[in-house]
C-alpha cells in the first residue's frame, strides 16, 4: 500500500495545501486543495473518496472533480463515503444549484457522477484488497478518523479532532500502526481557540498519546502556515519520549 501525502496543512499558500492523502493511485482520504497536484491523468484513477469532516479544507476538490472529470464519471462514477451529517452538508451547501451543480443528479437522477455512499463509526468499506474503517472523533462537527489496512499493515489518520478515547482505542486493538498521521492545528498559546474550534494543540495532544500503546512516529498535519516550526518544537517538549515528525506535501510512503 502506497501513501502519498497531497496536502496536509492547516491553510494555503504558495508552498503548502489542505488536507488530502492518495491511497495507491485509486483512493482518497479527504479531497482538500492538495488534490490540485495531481495531474489530469492521476485524478482520472481515482474512484473513491472518503472524508472526515465537512469543513472546506477537507472537501474543496470534490465539486471541482465532479466538473473536470464529468465526461469519464458518466462511465464510471466518484463514490464519496461520509459519515451521512457530512453527506447532508455537501448536499445542503455544496451540490445544490447554488454553490455548484448537484452532480449527485447529473446526467439525471438515477445516474449521477458522484455518488453519495453513508458509513457509521465501526463500519468498514473493502476496496480491491484495502479496507477502510471509520472511528468517531471529537471535532466540532460529526467528525471521523479512518484506519487503512491491507496485508496486515495499517495506516491511521485521526481527521481533525482534539481529546477522545475512540480513535486510541482504536489504534490499540491493532496489532501495528505502521504509518500514524495525526493532527495539531494550533501552538499552546492558542489553546483556547483549539478548545473552542476542536483542534489539537501540543499540549492535548501529548496527553492523548499517553493513552497510545503503540510506538510509531506520530506524524503531525493540519498545522497553520507560519506556526509550524513553534508547533512541531512544542509536541516534542510535552511528548519527549516520542518520534514526531513534521509532514509536507508530496511526502510518499510505503506500507
Amino acid at each position: 500500500m502506497n501513501v502519498r501525502v497531497l496536502g496536509c496543512s492547516g491553510g494555503v499558500n504558495r508552498d503548502v495545501a489542505t488536507t488530502s492523502f492518495l491511497i495507491d493511485d485509486d483512493i482518497l482520504i479527504d479531497a482538500g486543495s492538495g488534490v490540485c497536484y495531481l495531474s489530469l491523468e492521476e485524478m482520472l484513477r481515482i474512484r473513491h473518496v472518503f472524508i472526515t469532516h465537512s469543513h472546506l479544507d477537507h472537501i474543496t476538490a470534490i465539486p471541482l472533480l465532479a466538473d473536470t472529470l464529468y465526461d469519464e464519471l458518466k462511465q464510471a462514477p466518484l463514490s464519496v463515503y461520509a459519515l451521512p451529517a457530512t453527506l447532508k452538508a455537501l448536499k445542503d451547501h455544496i451540490f445544490n444549484w447554488v454553490i455548484w451543480p448537484d452532480f449527485t443528479e447529473l446526467p439525471d437522477k438515477d445516474n449521477g457522477v458522484i455518488r453519495l455512499m453513508a458509513m457509521h463509526p465501526g463500519d468498514s468499506v473493502e476496496v480491491n484488497g484495502r479496507h477502510i474503517g471509520m472511528v468517531k472523533v471529537n471535532h466540532s462537527v460529526d467528525g471521523a478518523a479512518y484506519i487503512v489496512s491491507k496485508a496486515g499493515k495499517n495506516f491511521a489518520f485521526s481527521g481533525d479532532t482534539t481529546t477522545n478515547d475512540d480513535f486510541w482505542q482504536a489504534l490499540n486493538r491493532l496489532d501495528s500502526v505502521d504509518l500514524l498521521v495525526v493532527e495539531s492545528a494550533f501552538p499552546d498559546e492558542d489553546a483556547k481557540l483549539a478548545d473552542l474550534s476542536r483542534h489539537y494543540c501540543p499540549r492535548l495532544l501529548a496527553e492523548d498519546l499517553k493513552k497510545l500503546e503503540h510506538d510509531v512516529t506520530v506524524n503531525i498535519s493540519h498545522l497553520k502556515p507560519g506556526y509550524e516550526d513553534v508547533i512541531m518544537q512544542q509536541c516534542r517538549e510535552a511528548a519527549p519520549g516520542r518520534v514526531f515528525n513534521q509532514l509536507h506535501s508530496n511526502d510518499r510512503f510505503t506500507l
